[in-house]
């Protein structure tokens, strides 16, 4: 969360400046603390991030700044064909999560994205393809072997054992070939030599993952993994998610309990950039309304509270967490609900909206409004 985001119009007028003067861009974006730098990328539309990205004069310092998930969505607007040069200063936290995020198709991994991080890190110098193997759960690396290669190992004292036709080896001991006619398995062999010869055992590890587990193990054990640290990030299990949905009835549902303290909520970290709730002019629900006439300290766990509201949504929505557009969708939804609830149990108790804040959680306001109209808060 940062306290003093760049103003849109900032952000703009930086961007024109660089296609009319670039040097001069270059020279006010460098004249920005590396804090300002950060939330001047972060803040630039997608669309033209790589463009600002381009002016930072030290884009090895931003580039591990940016909260997790905004790497995930700035590579993938670059396009991950072209986004080598971002991910050669990912940190291993950054590259584990944008694949916890883009890699999964619900409990199963998206091979077709998975390959696709994988041949864009592959593009990386030999240390950061090695620093992302390193950082990725070795059964997600397997699935992705047993994807691409068939792998056998030669018999121990058998000397007139061949390889099968068209195979490759390393050290003469492990022999792989590519599954699917015409697949390029040059990319799977930098991984594989890079391994062989920096982390052998890592290396002996995945070939022998890649003839003897099965899939379903390492997909469970990863899908454990991921879950762990998608919690970490603030994105439940979606058994726990979809409590956003109980059901409270009628009678419970203007209810205040008299020891609630709903504003006791820590900071915590977020993998994505949001400086502030989206309050723009036509978007002024309720809740934001009401946060604004809170203290300072107040609006802090209020936002904290909010955001994990709207990750709860996003799980339990099953919006693909790791497109750009989920979240803020999420946030909407979260505003209109949670407003809708605001206004039902401000006009069964008399309470303003704001000592309402302090004392019913975001989580029940939006419970209760969207029991108002189950339906259309599930759609």
């Amino acid at each position: 969360m940062s306290s003093a985001p760049l103003s849109p119009d900032e952000t703009k007028r930086i961007l024109q400046l660089s296609r009319r003067d670039r040097k001069a861009a270059e020279k006010a974006v460098a004249a920005l603390s590396l804090e300002a730098q950060l939330a001047l990328v972060c803040e630039t539309p997608l669309a033209q991030r790589a463009e600002m990205l381009g002016l930072v004069p030290a884009p090895e310092a931003v580039i591990p700044l940016l909260p997790e998930a905004e790497l995930c969505f700035t590579v993938k607007a670059v396009g991950l064909a072209d986004a080598s040069w971002i991910l050669e200063y990912a940190t291993p936290e950054q590259l584990q999560a944008s694949l916890d995020l883009d890699a999964w198709s619900g409990y199963e991994p998206d091979l077709a994205n998975l390959n696709a991080w994988f041949e864009a890190l592959v593009q990386t110098s030999e240390a950061s393809l090695l620093r992302a193997a390193r950082a990725l759960d070795p059964e997600l690396i397997v699935m992705l072997l047993r994807s691409r290669i068939a792998v056998v190992q030669k018999p121990s004292g058998d000397e007139d054992w061949q390889p099968p036709p068209g195979a490759q080896t390393l050290e003469g001991q492990f022999y792989y070939t590519a599954l699917a006619d015409g697949d390029d398995v040059e990319p799977i062999t930098a991984l594989l030599r890079a391994l062989f010869e920096a982390d052998y055992w890592m290396y002996f590890r995945l070939m022998l993952g890649t003839i003897w587990e099965l899939d379903s193990d390492n997909q469970e054990y990863a899908l454990r993994w991921r879950a762990g640290r998608l919690e970490d990030l603030g994105f439940p299990r979606w058994e726990e998610a979809m409590q956003i949905y109980k059901f409270v009835p009628p009678s419970e549902r203007a209810r205040i309990s008299s020891r609630a303290r709903s504003l006791d909520v820590e900071d915590w970290h977020l993998p994505i950039w949001i400086p502030q709730l989206p309050t723009a002019p036509g978007r002024n629900h309720r809740v934001f309304e009401a946060i604004s006439r809170l203290e300072a300290a107040e609006r802090r766990a209020c936002f904290y509270a909010f955001v994990a509201v709207a990750n709860k949504i996003a799980v339990a929505d099953r919006l693909p967490i790791g497109d750009a557009e989920s979240i803020p969708r999420a946030i909407e939804k979260a505003a209109r609900w949670i407003s809708r609830g605001l206004e039902h149990i401000a006009a069964e108790s008399g309470l303003e909206d704001a000592e309402l804040l302090r004392r019913v959680a975001l989580e029940r306001l939006f419970q209760v409004g969207a029991n108002l109209e189950p339906e259309n808060a599930r759609r």
